[in-house]
């Protein structure tokens, strides 16, 4: 009695390489535009900006601050600092307020919530 062919024994496939994670998008930290804007009120200019991209700037901006900012589970200093006048600050605050519907007593609410850091 013959015998059966012998089977080829298959190769065991390697096991497949981990993904490799993908890091958070890298943007650029729009240096030019800061450095713009730094001399522009050096000078004691106003910066000139269309308010379709004032608004376009703030929003991402603002975005991205508070995205980091719960992400890191702690407050990020939001300024370099004696980079931004109380009154600078104030006209900003106010105006995101108002833009987003809140009052004083929402703002209130969060400003008592706890902050990490």
């Amino acid at each position: 009695m013959a015998k059966p062919p012998a089977r080829k024994r298959r190769k065991a496939k390697p096991a497949p390489r981990p993904r490799a994670v993908k890091p958070a998008v890298q943007i650029d930290d729009g240096a030019a535009f800061c450095r713009a804007v730094e001399a522009a009120t050096r000078r004691g200019k106003v910066p000139v900006l269309s308010e379709v991209k004032l608004r376009r700037i703030l929003t991402a901006v603002v975005k991205a601050y508070a995205a980091q900012t719960e992400d890191a589970g702690r407050e990020i200093p939001p300024f370099l600092d004696n980079s931004v006048t109380a009154t600078e600050a104030v006209v900003a605050a106010c105006a995101i307020i108002r833009a987003v519907d809140l009052n004083l007593f929402d703002v209130a609410m969060w400003f008592r919530r706890p902050v990490a850091g």
